[in-house]
């Protein structure tokens, strides 16, 4: 893989294990976890629609923490409910607080992506309720955290990639230690479940560059199952 401007070459996760997989195979992160290289290529036009139709209805901010710190990332949902944080803590919203309105539906076009891949995983009969669709700028980036705001930890989390490439930070079931270092590149799909549902994980500051689809911009569209 040849180097980006801007994003420095990492450790590879798997270091002294072959890693080359079979066309359209994925790369196995761990018991519950993989990641499918280019999986969302044939329909990034698509998934990049349904996010401006989406940012349409309720448009991207940069949500307050219980501390009262301003995330670096902008985010917006769609779905049935979507997740939010302010002061009085993080959780999932059946309206958008800023509009006060239902979030918008999910398009049919990233509902069916997350099922797919859910399949093809391992975890058939995946149906989110969710999907957070964080919007980086150069800089942006997200700490640590685990994604356990959900009633039903059976379902995997699933992260489809569009724009600039990141760093994705993958830790351990507890907090500590050096995470590993994964590169996500435009229109790959990485999911996670089963023992590696509750993993720490992150994305390290997303390095100035441009991407023809989105210019200097960095979309993730995170699919849960909330209830």
């Amino acid at each position: 893989m040849g180097s980006v401007k801007g994003v420095p070459q990492v450790p590879d996760l798997f270091t002294g294990q072959d890693v080359l997989n079979a066309p359209g195979e994925p790369e196995k992160l761990g018991p519950g976890a993989f990641l499918f290289r280019q999986y969302a290529q044939p329909v990034v036009e698509d998934l990049l629609e349904a996010i401006r139709v989406v940012s349409s209805v309720s448009p991207f901010r940069r949500m307050m923490t219980p501390g009262g710190r301003r995330m670096s990332a902008a985010m917006t949902g769609c779905g049935e409910r979507c997740w939010v944080t302010d002061r009085r803590g993080y959780r999932y919203a059946d309206t958008d607080p800023e509009t006060g309105k239902a979030w918008p539906s999910m398009p049919s076009v990233m509902a069916s992506l997350a099922r797919d891949v859910s399949a093809r995983a391992g975890f058939p009969g995946f149906e989110p309720d969710v999907c957070l669709i964080n919007r980086y700028e150069p800089g942006a980036r997200m700490g640590l955290h685990q994604d356990r705001d959900e009633e039903d930890f059976r379902w995997p989390v699933v992260s489809v990639s569009l724009g600039l490439p990141a760093v994705f930070l993958w830790g351990g079931l507890k907090r500590g230690g050096s995470p590993a270092r994964l590169r996500l590149e435009h229109g790959d799909v990485l999911l996670w479940g089963g023992e590696d549902r509750l993993r720490y994980h992150g994305i390290a500051p997303v390095p100035d560059d441009r991407c023809e689809a989105t210019g200097h911009l960095r979309y993730n569209l995170t699919f849960r199952r909330a209830r």
